[in-house]
């Protein structure tokens, strides 16, 4: 990029990383879930359609696999799947604005085709009671071709100053910007409000570099969680969708559990009060590694969700790599009867190879079937009662299976809840190891879809109404399938192999 002038600290992270991805096994990674260059990843920044390839940011530390005061990793893509590593876009490197990190934020092509990065700058606050110092958290740019970004030298664009009165300076970022039909620009931004609950600010412009504050979107209350992290605001077929991220939740039956979790609201846009009306509110998903979600509107029109594929209360577990982290599978959302649905993005499906089938196939106890097996697989399953009407106690499926090891898939109808179990799978922390959902309708007829990637499973509840989303710590030779019902089902089975 003409012009760009690279700072020291993004010169030695690029000179880091391109040295020490040679160190990393290409057999450890997952095969088509984005996983670091090196060092550690979380939240997926900037996930934005760029000329002519897909661009997908995230919270990086590319000195060590475990969190540090942040950069932004870059990967490009074609097809959503097949990444390539591209040089870190950003470090912390501004002494007023970033020095401390460059948080969440998300990107957007401007009308003169460059690529801008509105991202959270972590700079230094006033000193605290106890003498530590605080960090200040204000909205910044850079710019730049899709490689190189030059940070703008009137940054911050949205300051301090547009808080709330009360509001914590320490808390207020992951801006999400979009284009409005009329060439204008929009972006939500999360901050805790003076009690430490939530709130989710809207702001407007007509250029992105100067923002007017048009209030308060939606305000958490302490409903979910304290502050809501990382939302993301759209329209998806005919309503109003907040995607968003609360910490320090308390659990609500099986929807929401204690910690850091995920929170989807369907409704309305009040335009004249600028005011998100609420309708629906879900978790997004009821697995264990799942948090700080972003969407990208693709260029056919499909809005497509990313999230991080961990859990802040299990990043303790130590790597065996030289990178930690990954993204989950990219999904197609769409809105049916005022709920989420998602579904693997349609082009997971040209990767399939090597069909293995089983038809009505009755199971009473334990069954394996020939050709079932796989840490790499897209595996389709559907059950049913051997008798119409009829019931049964429970089935599960074991995955990543050998003679010590398991993870499971458990259902049991007569409470209709459906639980993710990685307990035997080969931790050694007591973290959590399983999560419940509550299957809607509480039906006897299950189809269920598990996208398995070396370290991880993501499971798709009948055509994507729920979502369950877990890594697995198992070593990849345990790659065995077992079924087992209490009582007699009969189940028809899809196993593909994927490229």
């Amino acid at each position: 990029m003409e012009g760009f002038i690279e700072s020291a600290p993004l010169v030695e992270a690029r000179s880091y990383e391109r040295r020490m991805e040679t160190f990393v096994d290409p057999e450890s990674r997952p095969v088509f879930h984005l996983s670091p260059r090196v060092g550690w990843m979380n939240d997926p920044n900037g996930f934005s359609f760029h000329d002519g390839k897909y661009h997908l940011f995230y919270q990086y530390n590319p000195y060590k696999a475990t969190w540090a005061p942040m950069h932004w990793g870059h990967a490009v893509s074609e097809d959503l799947l097949t990444w390539e590593h591209l040089p870190a876009a950003l470090a912390p490197d501004e002494p007023y604005d970033d020095l401390n990190g460059c948080f969440s934020g998300s990107a957007i092509t401007l009308p003169d085709g460059r690529h801008l990065l509105l991202y959270t700058g972590v700079g230094q606050g006033p000193r605290r009671q106890d003498g530590s110092m605080s960090d200040c958290q204000v909205q910044c740019i850079a710019i730049g071709d899709g490689v190189d970004y030059q940070k703008y030298e009137g940054n911050p664009v949205i300051g301090t100053d547009a808080l709330p009165e009360g509001s914590s300076i320490e808390h207020f970022r992951d801006p999400k910007v979009w284009r409005c039909d009329d060439g204008t620009y929009r972006c939500v931004v999360a901050c805790q409000d003076s009690d430490g609950s939530g709130l989710i600010l809207q702001f407007a412009s007509e250029d992105c570099l100067h923002w007017e504050k048009l209030g308060v979107l939606v305000a958490n209350e302490w409903r979910y969680g304290t502050m809501w992290e990382c939302p993301d605001l759209f329209e998806l077929d005919g309503q109003t969708v907040l995607l968003t991220s609360p910490m320090f939740m308390l659990p609500e039956g099986h929807d929401f559990y204690s910690g850091n979790g995920t929170l989807c609201i369907v409704g309305s846009y009040d335009e004249e009060n600028k005011r998100l009306v609420e309708q629906t509110h879900a978790t997004i998903d009821h697995g264990i590694d799942f948090y700080a979600t972003q969407t990208v509107l693709t260029p056919d029109g499909r809005r497509v969700m990313v999230a991080w594929m961990q859990n802040w209360d299990s990043v303790t577990e130590s790597s065996s790599y030289r990178w930690f982290g990954q993204m989950t599978v990219p999904r197609e959302l769409h809105v049916r009867d005022g709920h989420l649905v998602q579904w693997p993005v349609r082009e997971l499906e040209a990767r399939r190879h090597d069909l293995v089938a089983h038809s009505d196939v009755p199971v009473e106890g334990t069954i394996e079937l020939p050709g079932v097996r796989g840490r790499v697989i897209d595996l389709l399953v559907s059950v049913r009662p051997e008798q119409e009407g009829g019931t049964y106690d429970e089935f599960v499926i074991w995955f990543a299976q050998d003679d010590r090891f398991h993870c499971s898939l458990r259902y049991r109808p007569i409470t209709g809840t459906l639980k993710i179990n990685r307990i035997h799978a080969g931790s050694r922390r007591a973290y959590v190891h399983h999560r419940k959902c509550d299957v809607a309708g509480a039906p006897t007829s299950l189809d269920l879809r598990l996208v398995m990637d070396r370290h991880s499973v993501e499971v798709f509840v009948n055509g994507g109404t729920q979502t369950m989303t877990m890594t697995i710590p198992t070593d990849l030779s345990a790659d065995a399938i077992t079924f087992f019902a209490r009582g007699k089902v009969v189940m028809d089975v899809e196993k593909y192999d994927l490229a």
